[in-house]
Protein backbone atom coordinates (compact mmCIF):
# COMPACT_ATOMS: atom_id res chain seq x y z
CA UNK A 1 0.00 0.00 0.00
CA UNK A 2 1.37 3.72 -1.08
CA UNK A 3 2.04 5.99 2.35
CA UNK A 4 1.60 9.27 3.16
CA UNK A 5 4.27 11.89 3.31
CA UNK A 6 3.59 13.79 6.87
CA UNK A 7 4.47 17.11 5.96
CA UNK A 8 2.17 20.49 6.38
CA UNK A 9 -0.80 18.78 7.49
CA UNK A 10 -4.14 19.67 9.06
CA UNK A 11 -4.23 17.15 11.76
CA UNK A 12 -7.73 15.67 13.72
CA UNK A 13 -6.90 14.08 17.07
CA UNK A 14 -9.48 12.52 19.44
CA UNK A 15 -8.61 12.08 23.04
CA UNK A 16 -6.11 15.19 22.79
CA UNK A 17 -6.27 15.91 26.04
CA UNK A 18 -3.99 13.14 27.82
CA UNK A 19 -1.73 10.34 26.80
CA UNK A 20 -0.85 9.39 23.14
CA UNK A 21 -3.28 12.23 22.03
CA UNK A 22 -0.97 14.76 24.03
CA UNK A 23 2.16 12.54 22.38
CA UNK A 24 0.70 12.77 18.87
CA UNK A 25 0.15 16.66 18.98
CA UNK A 26 3.74 16.86 20.47
CA UNK A 27 5.41 15.32 17.66
CA UNK A 28 2.71 16.46 14.41
CA UNK A 29 3.52 19.88 15.89
CA UNK A 30 6.57 20.95 13.40
CA UNK A 31 4.76 19.02 10.46
CA UNK A 32 1.24 20.94 10.83
CA UNK A 33 0.08 23.65 9.63
CA UNK A 34 -3.53 23.39 11.83
CA UNK A 35 -4.31 21.02 14.12
CA UNK A 36 -8.01 20.69 15.50
CA UNK A 37 -7.85 18.76 19.11
CA UNK A 38 -10.68 16.90 20.63
CA UNK A 39 -11.63 15.49 23.88
CA UNK A 40 -14.25 16.17 26.21
CA UNK A 41 -12.13 17.89 29.02
CA UNK A 42 -11.68 21.88 28.04
CA UNK A 43 -8.92 22.75 30.47
CA UNK A 44 -6.35 19.42 29.36
CA UNK A 45 -6.88 20.50 25.56
CA UNK A 46 -5.86 24.42 26.25
CA UNK A 47 -2.48 22.69 28.03
CA UNK A 48 -2.02 20.73 24.61
CA UNK A 49 -2.69 23.64 22.33
CA UNK A 50 -0.48 25.43 24.61
CA UNK A 51 2.17 22.79 24.05
CA UNK A 52 2.14 23.20 20.69
CA UNK A 53 1.95 26.79 19.87
CA UNK A 54 5.42 26.63 22.37
CA UNK A 55 6.55 24.33 19.84
CA UNK A 56 5.20 25.85 16.67
CA UNK A 57 3.91 29.56 17.05
CA UNK A 58 2.68 29.26 13.58
CA UNK A 59 0.23 26.43 13.63
CA UNK A 60 -3.30 26.98 13.65
CA UNK A 61 -4.78 25.28 16.94
CA UNK A 62 -8.70 24.51 17.02
CA UNK A 63 -9.74 23.12 19.95
CA UNK A 64 -13.20 21.11 20.36
CA UNK A 65 -14.49 20.24 23.08
CA UNK A 66 -17.46 16.81 22.25
CA UNK A 67 -17.78 13.63 23.41
CA UNK A 68 -17.00 12.01 20.21
CA UNK A 69 -19.38 8.61 21.96
CA UNK A 70 -22.39 11.04 20.98
CA UNK A 71 -24.31 11.88 17.69
CA UNK A 72 -23.96 15.68 19.12
CA UNK A 73 -20.25 15.30 19.76
CA UNK A 74 -19.32 14.17 16.55
CA UNK A 75 -22.11 16.28 14.49
CA UNK A 76 -20.20 19.21 16.58
CA UNK A 77 -16.36 18.04 15.41
CA UNK A 78 -17.73 17.77 11.82
CA UNK A 79 -19.19 21.20 11.95
CA UNK A 80 -15.83 22.34 13.38
CA UNK A 81 -13.83 20.68 10.61
CA UNK A 82 -16.54 22.57 8.06
CA UNK A 83 -15.49 25.78 9.58
CA UNK A 84 -11.74 25.13 9.05
CA UNK A 85 -9.61 27.11 6.57
CA UNK A 86 -8.00 24.07 5.39
CA UNK A 87 -9.57 19.96 5.07
CA UNK A 88 -8.11 17.97 7.46
CA UNK A 89 -5.46 15.81 5.73
CA UNK A 90 -4.43 13.40 8.92
CA UNK A 91 -7.05 11.51 11.62
CA UNK A 92 -6.20 10.37 14.52
CA UNK A 93 -8.47 8.17 15.92
CA UNK A 94 -6.97 7.66 19.26
CA UNK A 95 -9.98 8.50 22.23
CA UNK A 96 -10.62 5.21 23.87
CA UNK A 97 -10.94 3.48 27.31
CA UNK A 98 -11.29 0.35 29.13
CA UNK A 99 -12.42 -1.44 32.15
CA UNK A 100 -10.25 -3.90 34.52
CA UNK A 101 -12.23 -6.60 35.90
CA UNK A 102 -14.77 -9.48 35.59
CA UNK A 103 -17.19 -9.03 32.75
CA UNK A 104 -20.12 -10.65 35.00
CA UNK A 105 -19.16 -7.49 38.00
CA UNK A 106 -18.76 -4.96 35.26
CA UNK A 107 -20.61 -1.81 35.52
CA UNK A 108 -23.21 -1.84 32.51
CA UNK A 109 -22.93 1.61 31.90
CA UNK A 110 -18.85 1.09 31.39
CA UNK A 111 -19.56 -2.05 29.08
CA UNK A 112 -21.39 0.83 26.48
CA UNK A 113 -18.89 3.57 26.88
CA UNK A 114 -16.32 0.93 26.12
CA UNK A 115 -18.26 0.01 22.59
CA UNK A 116 -19.32 3.63 22.17
CA UNK A 117 -15.83 5.36 22.23
CA UNK A 118 -13.62 2.57 20.76
CA UNK A 119 -15.79 1.24 18.33
CA UNK A 120 -18.43 3.41 17.44
CA UNK A 121 -17.24 6.71 17.67
CA UNK A 122 -14.05 5.66 16.07
CA UNK A 123 -16.32 3.88 13.22
CA UNK A 124 -18.94 6.45 12.49
CA UNK A 125 -16.54 9.80 12.94
CA UNK A 126 -13.99 8.02 10.57
CA UNK A 127 -17.29 7.79 8.41
CA UNK A 128 -18.23 11.27 8.40
CA UNK A 129 -14.26 12.96 7.90
CA UNK A 130 -13.53 10.50 4.59
CA UNK A 131 -15.68 12.62 2.53
CA UNK A 132 -14.19 15.74 3.80
CA UNK A 133 -10.22 14.82 3.78
CA UNK A 134 -8.03 15.86 1.11
CA UNK A 135 -6.21 13.95 -1.26
CA UNK A 136 -3.37 12.41 -0.67
CA UNK A 137 -4.52 11.84 3.34
CA UNK A 138 -3.91 9.50 6.09
CA UNK A 139 -5.32 7.93 9.18
CA UNK A 140 -4.06 6.29 12.11
CA UNK A 141 -6.47 4.16 14.50
CA UNK A 142 -5.10 3.57 17.95
CA UNK A 143 -5.80 0.15 18.65
CA UNK A 144 -3.83 -2.70 21.19
CA UNK A 145 -1.93 -5.51 21.28
CA UNK A 146 -4.66 -6.84 23.49
CA UNK A 147 -6.50 -6.87 19.99
CA UNK A 148 -4.48 -10.25 18.95
CA UNK A 149 -5.85 -12.41 22.15
CA UNK A 150 -8.75 -12.77 24.03
CA UNK A 151 -8.51 -11.28 28.00
CA UNK A 152 -9.85 -12.33 30.77
CA UNK A 153 -10.94 -9.82 32.99
CA UNK A 154 -10.26 -7.21 30.26
CA UNK A 155 -12.97 -8.66 27.84
CA UNK A 156 -14.91 -5.82 26.32
CA UNK A 157 -11.83 -4.04 25.62
CA UNK A 158 -9.66 -6.64 24.14
CA UNK A 159 -12.83 -6.98 22.20
CA UNK A 160 -13.04 -3.86 20.94
CA UNK A 161 -9.47 -3.38 19.72
CA UNK A 162 -9.71 -6.59 17.29
CA UNK A 163 -12.43 -4.89 15.95
CA UNK A 164 -10.33 -1.72 15.52
CA UNK A 165 -7.23 -3.52 13.72
CA UNK A 166 -9.85 -5.24 11.32
CA UNK A 167 -11.29 -2.43 10.38
CA UNK A 168 -8.50 -0.62 10.13
CA UNK A 169 -6.73 -3.10 7.64
CA UNK A 170 -10.02 -3.33 5.51
CA UNK A 171 -10.08 0.28 5.26
CA UNK A 172 -6.15 0.62 4.09
CA UNK A 173 -7.25 -1.47 0.81
CA UNK A 174 -10.74 -0.14 0.29
CA UNK A 175 -9.10 3.89 0.55
CA UNK A 176 -5.64 2.97 -1.11
CA UNK A 177 -6.67 3.62 -4.79
CA UNK A 178 -8.53 7.27 -3.47
CA UNK A 179 -5.16 8.26 -2.24
CA UNK A 180 -5.66 7.30 1.58
CA UNK A 181 -3.66 5.69 3.34
CA UNK A 182 -4.66 3.54 6.78
CA UNK A 183 -2.68 2.18 10.14
CA UNK A 184 -3.68 0.83 12.77
CA UNK A 185 -0.93 1.21 15.88
CA UNK A 186 -1.16 -1.55 18.29
CA UNK A 187 1.19 -0.75 21.09
CA UNK A 188 1.28 -2.64 24.29
CA UNK A 189 1.07 -1.75 27.81
CA UNK A 190 2.24 1.78 27.61
CA UNK A 191 2.77 4.59 30.59
CA UNK A 192 -0.75 7.00 30.33
CA UNK A 193 -3.54 7.26 32.13
CA UNK A 194 -5.15 4.38 30.91
CA UNK A 195 -4.41 2.07 33.85
CA UNK A 196 -5.39 5.04 35.91
CA UNK A 197 -9.19 4.90 34.75
CA UNK A 198 -9.54 1.63 33.42
CA UNK A 199 -9.27 0.48 37.66
CA UNK A 200 -12.94 -0.05 39.18
CA UNK A 201 -13.68 2.47 42.07
CA UNK A 202 -13.69 -0.55 44.81
CA UNK A 203 -10.08 -1.69 43.72
CA UNK A 204 -10.64 -4.47 41.12
CA UNK A 205 -7.65 -4.78 39.20
CA UNK A 206 -6.88 -7.52 36.59
CA UNK A 207 -3.23 -9.59 36.10
CA UNK A 208 -0.60 -7.03 35.24
CA UNK A 209 2.35 -9.28 35.84
CA UNK A 210 4.91 -9.03 32.85
CA UNK A 211 3.90 -6.00 31.56
CA UNK A 212 7.09 -4.60 32.05
CA UNK A 213 9.11 -6.07 29.39
CA UNK A 214 6.34 -4.99 26.64
CA UNK A 215 6.16 -1.63 27.97
CA UNK A 216 7.51 1.31 25.54
CA UNK A 217 7.05 4.97 26.25
CA UNK A 218 4.68 7.04 24.51
CA UNK A 219 7.40 8.73 22.35
CA UNK A 220 8.19 5.02 21.13
CA UNK A 221 4.48 3.96 19.92
CA UNK A 222 3.40 7.47 18.08
CA UNK A 223 7.07 7.66 16.10
CA UNK A 224 6.47 4.52 14.95
CA UNK A 225 2.75 4.68 14.09
CA UNK A 226 3.38 7.83 12.03
CA UNK A 227 6.30 6.53 10.32
CA UNK A 228 4.08 3.18 9.31
CA UNK A 229 1.56 5.60 7.86
CA UNK A 230 4.41 7.46 5.78
CA UNK A 231 5.66 4.24 4.62
CA UNK A 232 2.11 2.37 3.55
CA UNK A 233 1.93 -0.20 6.58
CA UNK A 234 -1.65 -1.18 7.56
CA UNK A 235 -0.96 -2.31 11.21
CA UNK A 236 2.46 -1.90 13.43
CA UNK A 237 3.19 -3.42 16.47
CA UNK A 238 5.57 -0.66 17.70
CA UNK A 239 8.71 -2.16 19.94
CA UNK A 240 10.90 -5.81 19.30
CA UNK A 241 8.76 -7.37 22.27
CA UNK A 242 5.31 -6.13 21.25
CA UNK A 243 5.95 -7.25 17.54
CA UNK A 244 7.59 -10.55 18.99
CA UNK A 245 3.96 -11.56 21.21
CA UNK A 246 1.76 -10.63 18.60
CA UNK A 247 3.10 -12.94 16.43
CA UNK A 248 3.26 -15.70 19.11
CA UNK A 249 -0.95 -14.23 20.17
CA UNK A 250 -1.22 -15.47 16.54
CA UNK A 251 0.62 -18.80 16.15
CA UNK A 252 -0.10 -20.59 19.06
CA UNK A 253 -3.11 -22.62 19.23
CA UNK A 254 -6.04 -20.96 20.42
CA UNK A 255 -6.70 -24.51 22.76
CA UNK A 256 -3.21 -24.07 24.34
CA UNK A 257 -3.83 -19.59 24.81
CA UNK A 258 -6.94 -20.46 26.56
CA UNK A 259 -5.23 -22.97 29.09
CA UNK A 260 -2.43 -20.10 29.71
CA UNK A 261 -5.06 -17.11 30.31
CA UNK A 262 -7.37 -19.16 32.22
CA UNK A 263 -4.26 -20.21 34.78
CA UNK A 264 -2.95 -16.70 34.81
CA UNK A 265 -6.75 -15.64 35.57
CA UNK A 266 -6.73 -18.25 38.56
CA UNK A 267 -3.34 -16.75 39.98
CA UNK A 268 -4.99 -13.35 40.16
Amino acid sequence: MAGYRIDKVHALITGASSGLGVEFARQLARRSVAMTLVARREAELLQTRDLILGINPAVRVTICVADIATDAGRAAVVSNVGLAESKVTVLINNAGLGDYGRFDKADPGKISQQIDVNVTALTLLTREIIPVMARPGGIVNVSSLAGTLFMPELAVYAATKAYVTSFSEALSIELSPSGISVTAVCPGPTPTNFSKTARRENGEDTNRSGQGVLKQPPERVVRDALASLEAGRAVIYPGAPVALASWIFRVVPRFLLRLIMGRRMKST
